[in-house]
């Protein structure tokens, strides 16, 4: 019999565009998401892409391939797959090694006694029936049930699709985030342009789908598609409220192949004015819900400057005087400012300060104000992440809360029962949340806005700090003196002296900051002698020689680290370390940065799952990636067996994996800045979930670490200004340790963000 390269030599011969292989997978030597590389029984290597199951699941299996030959100089000759199909009952074959509960002997007995069309039908509409099969009791169902309509979904929306070119990879993604919507052939054949409402697909790729499905070029819904994603895409990736028509525009042209049909363009303006989707004002154009949230904001705070809450204390003096006596030291002119305009009856107070300046004495001693007419109890601090939030708890010894934990908490009442609100790190909220908090605070309560506008900008839409400072909203104090332990502190003066662009005396010897130089020597003699290639390998060795410094620093820190994880005092353990990186990709990334660090603080463990990028193991640091109501638990409630509750889980909340069940393939997360356990199925983890040994800077504004260490690096020179890195340094509460090349460092300090968001609130003041 010949060998299946044989065959497929045969095949090349007769028929180079359908070359067929037939043999059976031994071994997968590598996957990523969706793509593989597999060696057959008869040594033949393989690649492609497979989305129909688990990649794992083709071991062992008989498979007919289509694709084509590769010749590689380094690893020689490879099939690349365009189609894999499993030679078997296919229906045997995914129940078995797909859809979760079913075992080989259950799979047998089911097709014998339902035929292959009358199991589906019985899966599809009748899965009760199941319970009266040995082994199949409620809570194994309920699986079966979620995991056969998922598989369903796929299947459906790949028949659907599959003529119109869309490959496995995006089918799946489409199945994926659809997957709680009925019918969804039948919902993107009505308008294909839904999809561009899915994260990774885009306009262009909707567009390609649609056309192909005979839209033509000026059919609405291709108009309105191309608008509102553009108007979206120019807020959510710049962090602007609105855009100008003129923008626009010249996108519209560009990302539609037409040319100057502002008049149809300014029609279709106007239809999604009518329908509430778009907010117009002169010549600038905003998603309605970002031009409601920032003018309900400025009506907020202008309501609050003419509100009057009343004088606190006759002798402020005589207050001030034993507080500075408790706390040993003697307060600066500003913060003397800000207790006297809260004492005087305002309402709100902007209380802005850079790294070191006394922002979280300056609260304590507001606070303490406060409480003098409302009580302790009707006092809450907030801020967006958990680490802030007790941080901010702490520092003033008044309780605390996320904001999104208040938002839920008092979802289903008008007004949160607090009469003193306290917002702190205001520089990392975006209009959105701001807004959600600010309808919640009571009409008569005193807002307190804290922040540090060095820092960089909100993640999403708005500039809420920002725009209150540039456009004297609000009474504000701007705090400057500088406070140090002595001389040899340098965190706060070295991160100041680069906010304002200057390039501090970084090589210094100091307590609690340090610069380990690693640079190429002679490197723009190198550069301009070089080849392109040449020096693309310096530059990757040089990266090399950083990443094994940092893993010194590493290492120095596993005993103390272990120490905390030990005494489980796990927010101790999160908080003890961090690796913090400008960028997710490359040598340097926060992607690379975690897999190696993982080898270091969590080498092994009795149990572990692999999903996307990383395998995740029992004890790893992990850090929630996206906004979702989730399945929670309280930890008394975990440890008790109690019924889960839904809740939601937010995007950079940092917590430790504590459970991997492999039988029924769940993982679990305990986040101890929330007091709240997370469950995970495991086919949710690439989706929620990253390892957070490294963390990327945008991801941990916020946040506070005894010992920070960042690399510095040309390859990241792109990202390199002096917002970010003001805003790494002062993460480092203990130590800061930067590790790379000088000159790029230096260079960085220099570099000024010039971007300016274009916002709501702007415009309405001007």
């Amino acid at each position: 019999m010949n060998s299946p390269t044989k065959q497929a030599e045969a095949l090349c011969k007769t028929d180079v565009s359908s070359v067929k292989l037939i043999g059976q997978i031994d071994t997968i030597i590598y996957e990523n998401e969706s793509f593989f590389i597999a060696v057959l029984s008869d040594k033949t290597k393989i690649s492609g892409e497979y989305v129909e199951a688990p990649i794992e699941s083709l071991k062992g299996a008989a498979v007919t391939l289509e694709g084509e030959w590769l010749e590689h100089k380094k690893h020689g000759s490879t099939f690349k797959c365009s189609t894999v199909k499993v030679n078997q009952s296919e229906l045997f074959y995914f129940l078995n090694r797909v859809v979760k509960g079913f075992t080989k002997k259950l799979t047998a007995e089911l097709i014998e006694h339902f035929g292959q069309e009358g199991l589906v039908e019985v899966l599809d509409n009748n899965i009760e029936k199941l319970l009266a099969y040995k082994g199949v009791k409620e809570k194994k169902l309920e699986r079966i049930q979620k995991s056969w309509k998922q598989f369903r979904s796929v299947r459906q929306l790949g028949e659907f699709l599959a003529p119109y070119d869309v490959s496995p990879v995006m089918i799946h993604l489409i199945a994926t985030q659809l997957k709680g919507v009925p019918n969804p052939a039948e919902k993107i054949k009505n308008n294909p342009y839904v999809l561009t409402n899915l994260k990774g697909i885009g306009f262009k790729r909707a567009d390609e789908i649609a056309k192909k499905m005979g839209v033509g070029d000026l059919d609405d819904n291709r108009l309105h598609a191309a608008t509102n994603y553009l108007i979206r895409e120019l807020c959510d990736m710049q962090g602007n409220s609105c855009i100008s028509k003129n923008a626009l525009y010249g996108r519209l042209d560009e990302e539609l192949g037409l040319f100057n049909q502002h008049e149809l363009y300014e029609k279709t303006i106007l239809e999604m004015v009518h329908g509430g989707h778009l907010h117009q004002f002169g010549e600038l154009l905003a998603p309605d819900i970002y031009y409601y949230a920032e003018e309900q904001i400025l009506r907020f705070i202008r309501k609050k400057c003419k509100q009057e809450f009343g004088e606190i204390k006759k002798d402020l003096k005589g207050f001030i005087k034993e507080r500075e006596i408790q706390a040993g030291f003697t307060l600066s002119e500003e913060q003397h400012k800000a207790v006297e305009i809260l004492n005087a009856g305002s309402s709100i107070l902007l209380l802005v300060g850079y790294a070191g300046t006394g922002k979280s004495t300056s609260a304590r001693l507001i606070l303490d104000l406060l409480k003098e007419k409302v009580g302790e109890n009707s006092i809450m601090c907030t801020a967006l992440s958990g680490i802030a939030s007790q941080r901010i708890a702490e520092t003033t010894g008044y309780q605390s809360s996320t904001i999104q934990s208040l938002i839920v908490r008092y979802e289903e009442k008008e007004k949160m029962p607090y009469k003193v609100i306290l917002l702190d790190e205001a520089s990392m909220v975006n209009s959105m949340l701001f807004f959600q908090l600010i309808k919640m605070i009571d009409d008569e309560a005193v807002f307190i806005i804290v922040g540090d506008d060095g820092q960089l900008p909100p993640i999403g839409a708005g500039n809420v700090l920002s725009d209150m400072i540039s456009l004297e909203l609000a009474p504000m104090v701007k705090l400057t003196r500088l406070y140090r332990q002595n001389e040899k502190q340098a965190i706060a003066l070295v991160a100041n002296m680069i906010r304002q662009g200057q390039v501090p005396e970084f090589y210094g010897n100091y307590d609690d900051f340090h610069f380990q130089e690693t640079s190429i020597e002679n490197y723009y003699q190198l550069k301009n002698s070089l080849s392109q290639s040449d020096l693309q390998s310096l530059r990757e060795e040089q990266s090399h020689q950083i990443l094994a410094r940092m893993m010194h620093l590493a290492v120095e820190n596993i005993p103390h680290s272990r120490e905390l994880l030990m005494a489980k005092n796990i927010l101790g353990y999160l908080n003890a370390f961090q690796v913090i990186t400008p960028m997710k990709g490359g040598t340097l990334g926060s992607e690379n940065l975690n897999t190696v660090l993982q080898t270091y603080f969590n080498p092994s463990s009795k149990s572990a799952v692999k999903s996307g990028k990383y395998e995740y193991r029992l004890m790893d640091k992990v850090v929630h990636v996206k906004n979702e109501n989730m399945p929670c638990y309280s930890p008394d409630g975990f440890k008790n067996g109690d019924v889960s509750f839904e809740k939601r889980v937010f995007n950079g909340m940092v917590g430790l994996v504590f459970k991997i069940s492999t039988e029924d393939e769940l993982l679990f997360v305990f986040y101890p800045h929330e007091e709240m356990v997370v469950q995970y199925d495991f086919e949710q983890l690439k989706l929620y979930l990253s390892l957070s040994y490294a963390l990327t800077i945008h991801k941990v504004q916020g946040m506070e670490y005894e010992s920070v260490v960042i690399p510095i690096s040309y390859s990241h020179f792109i990202m390199h200004n002096s917002k970010l890195l003001y805003t790494a340094i002062t993460r480092a509460k203990g130590q800061c340790y930067l590790v790379g090349e000088g000159s790029a460092f230096s260079a960085g300090c220099k570099k000024h963000d010039t971007t300016r968001r274009q916002t709501v609130l702007q415009a309405l003041c001007h």
